[in-house]
């Protein structure tokens, strides 16, 4: 009876608040109805928040994978502006295909084609241009804006006013030259920004490298780079690329794209793929000896696993230098002799140890060293951190796999027993049959299944080997581009390996990046352009575990009728101050009050005080976020209130994925309502 004469009270508060205007004192307070109250289901989750029965997280618990499918790489991450830049994606077999190059002019005017001219060993494809037309023959003049090639970079070159671009380019000709390098719009008609390259036969017979700095005066993302002339005569191009100069701490990679994985606070990073490292076929594969060493030299590889072709302009080397810039451990996966049509013979695999072995010493040797020389020679002198290794992917049941992966592990653990070796095979259900340091586990289910599999490890032997749950994401089925159901089915998953992280070492969601020119793979957590991103709502969760890595997992237990909710509890430390988070998901249609009562403080010594809480949700389970739309679903930040000496009762909306900060604090000292969340915000 008291309960329910308190409910009536408070209701009459907020009616007569709401009639004064003061809305927003009315919906902090009218939290819920107390006939809803008695009608929705109620849940209890029970914190033990002692020292006592706590368990640390991995430090390396929540991290990303980065594989190049999407264009994740080549014509995403990688800021180079021009495709194909070498004019080699065509084959070596001349003439060749020279797309996405195009020509301006007519055949009376200009002729281009490939030959095998270039001054570089490895990619011997250049392009020949012969121009026809030219001043001195007015009979058959040029075009006044001159005859040329042009390339409109991946979908469109992202030329923005005031920014300034690098454009680096190999010609040679047989006599003088006069050359307009310009990036224009992209119909060509209106110029962004141009530099002549005005030479002498005698200066150009040979191949000679040509760097200028280009401004932009206007903007378009659709922007394209051209090479032209209104002089008759033959023009040999190679390796002509085009860089913005403003990338990540000047190391290559495009800002926005890097910033929204620093946002994850990543502790590793596993790279290159995937099925990028096996190939359809082992003469497709990833080659990391072909990617390092200058950008010019590097001949570049078709995917025929993702089908397109990559300069590998964004190798080895940089792959290791992205894990160094965003503070994330670098976990190198390496082709085992293994790829999804062809399979090396272990009595035949040692060539590919080796080829792993001297990966790991261009990463870990000195700069003496054979490998660690040219690390060194490409401005690291001091080696790199690498501490993880992955055996193939997704190999475990091909014939030589287990053969060979014995070959692999016996030969790095014998030169560099401190790395953690990680095999294909899944020890979740089973002891595996060889050694490892960390095994593979990769789901792709819908979205109630994998919900439900938070438990999945719950029985997993915590004897040997940890998981490496290194691929996970709700398929396409359900999640469509990208949905709100995708994400609370993997915010569920991910509660229940936080839950099991005594074993599942870590985990990362895949795949991370994706061009919408090149969707080969979808749902992914992050969608981007030329000029423009977004992140899907499964980009969103896993921002809801950048504190788990290094933090506390505290004993928790969900109480009542739990069948569509999800909930975990950690304690963590930030810029000095001391935490409890709640996470929580409902992956059901109806609210849900949960209580949270934590236990094993002493009050006498600490107090919980209400600091911030998120909330994840939409009006439709099945709504994305998009280019038009990009924070249609993202976290809603908003001051939380702790009752005093009270358990903490919230309200876990239809749909949703919630989080709960409560700041620990002396129980001497009284907190002040900070004002940076009096308001809600929007992340």
């Amino acid at each position: 009876l008291d309960m329910e004469c308190s409910w009536k009270f408070l209701r009459s508060v907020c009616i007569l608040l709401f009639l004064l205007g003061s809305c927003s004192v009315y919906q902090s307070l009218c939290v819920v109805d107390s006939r809803e109250y008695a009608t929705k289901p109620n849940v209890t989750l029970q914190v033990d928040a002692s020292n006592a029965t706590g368990r640390p997280i991995p430090e390396t618990f929540f991290g990303i994978f980065f594989e190049e499918i999407n264009h994740a790489g080549a014509g995403g991450l990688w800021a180079e502006l021009v495709s194909n830049r070498g004019f080699e994606a065509g084959g070596q077999n001349i003439p060749s295909n020279i797309w996405p190059w195009s020509i301006i002019g007519d055949e009376s005017s200009i002729s281009v084609v490939t030959d095998r001219s270039s001054c570089f060993e490895r990619n011997k494809i250049a392009l020949r241009m012969d121009v026809f037309c030219g001043s001195n023959a007015s009979s058959n003049g040029c075009l006044s804006e001159g005859v040329g090639v042009y390339n409109p970079g991946y979908w469109g070159m992202n030329i923005e006013e005031g920014k300034k671009y690098k454009v680096v380019l190999y010609l040679r000709s047989t006599g003088d030259i006069d050359l307009s390098v310009s990036l224009t719009s992209s119909n060509g008609l209106v110029t962004l920004a141009s530099e002549k390259i005005i030479a002498m036969a005698s200066d150009v017979s040979n191949w000679t490298r040509k760097e200028m700095l280009l401004e932009a005066n206007g903007t378009d993302n659709g922007a394209r780079l051209q090479l032209t002339t209104t002089k008759k005569g033959s023009v040999w191009f190679d390796q002509v690329s085009a860089m913005p100069v403003d990338t990540y701490k000047g190391h290559g990679f495009r800002n926005d794209l890097l910033q929204m994985m620093v946002d994850l606070k990543p502790r590793f990073i596993r790279f290159p793929g995937g099925c990028f490292v096996e190939g359809d076929w082992l003469g497709n594969a990833f080659r990391w000896k072909e990617t390092v060493g200058p950008w010019e030299e590097r001949p570049g590889h078709f995917g025929d696993v993702w089908k397109y072709w990559t300069d590998d302009a964004l190798g080895h080397f940089e792959f290791f230098q992205l894990a160094e810039d965003i503070g994330a451990a670098p976990i190198w996966v390496v082709n085992n002799g293994i790829s999804h049509i062809d399979q090396v013979e272990t009595e035949s695999v040692m060539p590919f140890v080796q080829e792993a072995l001297d990966g790991i010493e261009f990463a870990r040797g000195d700069s003496n060293s054979t490998w660690g020389s040219v690390r060194a020679a490409m401005g690291h002198a001091e080696p790199f951190e690498l501490k993880y290794v992955a055996i193939g992917n997704e190999d475990c049941g091909k014939t030589y796999y287990r053969g060979n992966y014995l070959e692999f592990y016996k030969a790095i653990k014998n030169s560099y027993p401190d790395i953690k070796i990680i095999s294909n095979c899944d020890g979740s259900s089973q002891p595996l049959d060889h050694p490892a340091d960390y095994y593979e586990y990769h789901i792709y289910p819908l979205a109630m299944e994998l919900f439900s599999m938070s438990h999945k490890f719950d029985s997993a032997s915590r004897n040997g080997p940890k998981a490496f749950v290194s691929e996970y994401a709700v398929n396409k089925t359900d999640a469509n581009n990208g949905n709100l159901l995708a994400a609370l089915g993997e915010a569920g998953f991910l509660l229940g390996l936080e839950k099991n992280s005594d074993v599942v070492g870590m985990a990362s969601y895949a795949p991370l990046f994706v061009n919408t020119n090149d969707r080969r793979w979808i749902p992914d957590a992050i969608v981007f352009n030329s000029s423009h991103l977004y992140g899907t709502p499964s980009y969103w969760v896993q921002q809801f575990f950048k504190e788990s890595s290094g933090a506390t997992l505290l004993n928790s237990t969900l109480i009542g009728n739990s069948s569509y909710v999800q909930a975990s509890a950690i304690s963590f430390q930030t810029n000095g101050l001391d935490y409890i988070q709640i996470k929580a998901v409902n992956i059901g249609k109806k609210s849900v009050n949960l209580k949270v009562s934590v236990t094993g403080l002493d009050s006498s010594i600490t107090k919980l005080y209400g600091s911030k809480k998120k909330v994840l949700t939409s009006a439709n389970v099945m709504d994305e976020n998009s280019f038009s739309n990009p924070k249609m679903i993202v976290p809603q930040e908003s001051w939380l209130e702790m009752p005093e000496e009270e358990d903490l009762m919230v309200v876990l909306p239809p749909n949703s994925f919630s989080s709960f900060d409560l700041l620990k604090e002396s129980a001497n000292i009284k907190m002040p309502l900070s004002d940076s969340y009096q308001k809600i915000s929007t992340i």
